[in-house]
């Protein structure tokens, strides 16, 4: 489990059984994140508890529109291994579940100081990712994934041959409705991303 905040990389899976692991360098590559820390999940609820005890290290905070605001971009790695029993033949797979946390508005969420910057660095991140939507969209030879550390972590879960399925949470109320339908057209631009099976090319790794 990797937290985006502010452009730093935090394994929180880590940090939240070791606390000194808050300093550790990552390395991010085409085909992941290098220097994860990764535990072994058996069965479902082993893997809800890894969630549950990780995502209690993540940045969050208070505002004017939620007490409990997410403060950081979330990713959810999980590879998937299948074995034949029968011919030892293993199959692996990997699904990402991103919470990219919510574009704000600071004159809405009030906030100010370090929780304006974090809010800041949230709306920058998301302007990145639709611009690789639209490099997608458009077929554009140069996708501008390097641009942001969030657009590079998902370069192989929304590029390639990947599926990418984005859920979007919208608010009822009629004081939020500039947002729901920014968040609206937000997916119906990741909705026209399709890719096709293609040769992964050798990962190249970026260090920060």
């Amino acid at each position: 489990m990797l937290e985006l905040y502010r452009q730093e990389l935090r394994d929180i899976l880590a940090i939240s059984t070791d606390p000194s692991h808050h300093s550790k360098k990552l390395q991010i590559r085409t085909d992941g994140v290098e220097g994860l820390v990764e535990s072994r999940c058996d069965s479902p609820e082993a893997l809800a508890q890894v969630l549950k005890a990780a995502s209690k290290a993540r940045k969050t905070s208070a505002t004017a529109m939620n007490p409990d605001s997410s403060r950081s971009h979330l990713l959810f790695i999980i590879k998937v291994v299948s074995v034949n029993k029968e011919t030892g033949e293993r199959i692996q797979g990997k699904i990402m579940i991103v919470d990219l946390a919510g574009s704000e508005r600071l004159a809405k969420s009030m906030v100010d100081g370090e929780e304006a910057k974090e809010a800041i660095e949230i709306n920058k991140s998301l302007t990145a990712l639709g611009d690789v939507m639209e490099g997608l969209t458009k077929g554009n030879k140069q996708v501008p994934y390097r641009n942001n550390k969030l657009t590079m972590l998902m370069q192989d879960s929304i590029g390639g041959s990947a599926k990418t399925l984005m859920f979007v949470n919208c608010s009822p109320a009629q004081s939020n409705i500039g947002e729901t339908l920014n968040s609206l057209k937000y997916a119906a631009r990741a909705k026209k991303v399709t890719n096709s099976n293609t040769q992964r090319r050798e990962p190249q790794s970026y260090s920060f």
